[in-house]
């Protein structure tokens, strides 16, 4: 069967596209989005949480139409994409006041950590305030599957961490775990990326950072689960070695994998133009290469 166009690893034939033409004369009055949702409900296109895949199967539509396959009704109220602004014209998270008294204790002193799930809750917008300020890397968005962690002792916050979708391509990673570029494509969703981890500055506490990568490694898997309807095997994440160690990551066993190229995902020049980062990665199981290298449902 002839192959017109692939998306996001989809391939679209055409009796595919005479479905489309058929749905959007089915429902003339229909906007672009409620089409890709029909769309999603009629080839059963959902994510592994039972969301339908509304955003993808938008960006295939537009995409057959831009190729002239089919004709998708006109953009009836156009509304600018904060995602496609510069980061300077974005709008900054609003910036929140807390206690920054110095908390100078040993780990023992500091009593029991609270490990919140913040995302899609009250205390987001500390959150994202917090690294905001905070963070030499800032706040940015994430994009994908994420989750945000605010860390809890004394009544105060004392940690951030962030995880999201991990990268498509990543060689130290890929040779690590040895799997296809087949069970990569299928399996990715397994493995999470470490964007952000940030102590606050006011917060000396020896040996804290390296406790908190172990609380959070130890149920990261199962709060992926509960709001993305599957498990993790693998994290990951960038160090600079320009700026710091990575102490924190060694002493909770994360592993060098090797180095980045400098290139990032957009280059099409093949030489460095960003600063080489250390890989380091966190196998969450013994069996995590059986998982993320197979090609059955196993995530």
């Amino acid at each position: 069967m002839e192959i017109l166009l692939t998306y996001r690893h989809r391939a679209v034939t055409a009796e595919d596209v005479a479905f489309i033409r058929a749905l959007i004369a089915a429902n003339p009055h229909a906007k672009r989005r409620e089409l890709s949702r029909l769309l999603c409900g009629a080839w059963n296109w959902v994510q592994s949480n039972g969301a339908l895949r509304d955003m993808v199967c938008r960006g295939l539509m537009l995409s057959l139409h831009r190729s002239g396959l089919i004709e998708l009704p006109a953009v009836r109220c156009p509304r600018l994409n904060p995602l496609a602004k510069s980061r300077a014209q974005r709008q900054a998270p609003r910036v929140l006041s807390i206690e920054t008294a110095p908390l100078e204790v040993s780990l023992a002193q500091l009593g029991t950590l609270e490990v919140r799930l913040v995302r899609r809750t009250p205390h987001e917008a500390l959150f994202n305030s917090l690294l905001s300020q905070y963070h030499y890397l800032g706040y940015g968005q994430p994009v994908g599957e994420h989750l945000k962690y605010l860390i809890w002792a004394q009544g105060r916050p004392v940690a951030c961490l962030a995880f999201s979708s991990a990268p498509r391509h990543l060689g130290c990673r890929d040779r690590f775990i040895g799997w296809s570029a087949a069970a990569r494509r299928r399996n990715i969703r397994g493995v999470a990326y470490n964007t952000r981890f940030l102590i606050l500055p006011w917060v000396k506490v020896p040996h804290l950072a390296s406790h908190v990568l172990g609380r959070i490694v130890r149920g990261i898997s199962g709060h992926w689960q509960q709001v993305y309807g599957h498990p993790l095997y693998f994290l990951e994440t960038f160090v600079d070695p320009e700026r710091f160690r990575g102490t924190c990551y060694r002493a909770a066993n994360w592993q060098l994998l090797g180095i980045t190229t400098g290139q990032g995902k957009d280059n099409r020049t093949h030489q460095p133009n960003r600063s080489i980062k250390e890989v380091l990665g966190y196998p969450l199981g013994p069996d995590f290469r059986e998982r993320l290298a197979s090609l059955t449902d196993t995530l």
